[in-house]
């Protein structure tokens, strides 16, 4: 049964609307972010745990109950520990780029399929772990399935949606990771408190649940449409078919067309990863680049990685510490329901300034506050500590207003067929790149910048403002396959592309 609604852009009229089946298909996609999630959340928590560390990171132990020496910004800086939470990334940056190739040859549902397994693989070695060696090749596995799945996952929900309703859709990949994060802060602070000492490997291997669901769900769902024209013409009927069925509805006829003529497009280019380069393809080229470089240097995977150990930092306890996490992933949560709400109302520019102002001045505050009370030895005062956390929810607030899902909600939707799965991958691989750049260096960039971290990353999150403010154009309510008109009329944009490159009836040309 769908709900009914006409959907009209880029003088075309698509029929249907939301079934069920889309959402049922679509929230099993979604469950991809689930253990994304988990794994950013996971990590922090189980860090600060005093048995995790006494069996694998000694050394960091002892500086952090022993060492009074040595100060409060320098206690966790270590390159090993950080390596355990960075080689997930690095991991994951290489198998996007094999995940690319999957993804356009052999569809979106296989990728997430292989994604799944892999993270099931690397739960259970995890939460096995009998030294640091196992304990990072679980990590690396984990990396794989999200180097898949963050290649896939995205572009499917794109591509499932009715294109009115395709940010709402894909911020559910954002709400996914927001739950899997939450759902780590709270399950460490319940192994935390485990006799024995092996909460963390319970901790570790709660990663397999959302896996299984995952891939075993994903068996179940339907490819997308789009991906069953670019494999073969012999799919064609099967694509309609599913296409039918998605949106409710036998007259897809214009929407399918549209697919058809992006599918030919698509398999004139043989080399994908060098079309990008044209000049063309330059404000796609731009944005996949650069959307995902700002949403890591946002300051996000500070809070997401560390909020433990940053809360350990200013002088909490090993509980507390957990707990001010959980509050602030709930915090997090919450605002990205909110986004599903507005960003198909209000669009993806309003809530990209209004985050972004939030974070800036948050950002900005919090390190006022730690450059005035906290020093390099002793605690911060109960009440200056309280403060910090406020602000950090508010910040986390802008950031699931804006950033946090429309990071991805953008870049999955403004690629044509042709690209998409080598600009996507590009996508995946800046955006793990840079969080394995945040999460290797930020114990010793705070060890060094101290309280002066928190302004590097306020001027960060300005100066990704101003970029969206003057070359981010608006993609609310613009067919997925008819994205091309915005930079066409932009006022910058047009001039880097021009207009030769596309005929005046908006079809999609080969390179």
């Amino acid at each position: 049964m769908a709900v009914g609604v006409a959907i009209q852009a880029a003088d075309r009229h698509y029929n249907g609307g939301i079934t069920v089946f889309v959402l049922l298909s679509c929230m099993i996609a979604a469950s991809g972010g689930i253990i994304f999630g988990y794994d950013v959340g996971v990590s922090g928590g189980v860090t600060s745990m005093d048995p995790f560390l006494q069996k694998f990171f000694p050394g960091v132990y002892r500086n952090m109950k022993q060492d009074k020496r040595i100060s409060n910004y320098c206690k966790f800086d270590s390159q090993l520990l950080t390596t355990f939470t960075s080689s997930l990334y690095i991991s994951g940056l290489i198998s996007s780029f094999f995940a690319a190739t999957v993804t356009r040859k052999y569809g979106r549902r296989r990728s997430i399929i292989i994604g799944g397994l892999s993270y099931m693989l690397g739960a259970a070695i995890g939460g096995a772990a009998l030294n640091i060696y196992m304990l990072i090749l679980g990590r690396l596995l984990l990396g794989v399935g999200l180097g898949f799945t963050n290649q896939s996952v995205p572009l499917y929900l794109s591509e499932m949606a009715p294109s009115k309703y395709r940010g709402a859709f894909n911020v559910a990949f954002q709400i996914c990771v927001s739950i899997g994060y939450n759902s780590a802060t709270l399950i460490n602070y319940g192994t935390v408190k485990i006799r024995g000492g092996w909460g963390w490997r319970v901790s570790l291997a709660m990663a397999g649940v959302p896996a299984v669901i995952l891939a075993f769900g994903a068996l179940f769902v339907p490819e997308t449409p789009n991906s069953l024209i670019e494999q073969s013409e012999d799919l064609h009927d099967k694509a309609k078919k599913v296409l039918q069925k998605i949106r409710g509805t036998e007259e897809v006829d214009e929407e399918f067309n549209d697919l058809i003529e992006a599918s030919y497009a698509s398999k004139s280019i043989k080399h994908p990863f060098k079309n990008l380069f044209q000049r063309k393809y330059r404000p796609q080229l731009v944005m996949s680049v650069m959307i995902p470089f700002f949403q890591q240097m946002t300051g996000i995977n500070v809070i997401a990685f560390y909020a433990p150990i940053l809360f350990l930092t200013i002088g909490s306890g090993e509980s507390v510490s957990l707990l001010a996490a959980t509050l602030t992933g709930i915090v997090g949560s919450t605002f990205t329901v909110i986004t599903v709400i507005l960003v198909d109302r209000l669009g993806r520019r309003p809530l990209f300034h209004v985050g972004g102002i939030q974070m800036v001045v948050c950002q900005a505050l919090v390190g006022v506050v730690m450059v005035a009370k906290l020093a390099d030895h002793g605690t911060m005062e109960k009440g200056y500590g309280i403060t910090v956390l406020i602000l950090t929810c508010v910040y986390i607030a802008g950031f699931g207003l804006s950033w946090g899902p429309l990071g991805w909600v953008v870049t999955s939707e403004i690629f044509p067929l042709e690209i998409r799965s080598a600009a996507q991958s590009i996508v995946v691989a800046v955006s793990l790149s840079m969080t394995f750049v945040v999460a290797q260096g930020f114990l010793a960039m705070l060890c060094h910048f101290k309280s002066g971290l928190f302004f590097f990353f306020a001027s960060w999150v300005f100066t990704m403002s101003m970029f969206v403010y003057f070359l981010l154009p608006e993609t609310k309510g613009i067919p997925i396959e008819k994205m091309d008109k915005i930079w066409r009329e932009h006022f910058f944009w047009k001039r880097v592309i021009g207009n030769s490159q596309f005929p005046e009836d908006s079809k999609i040309q080969a390179a």
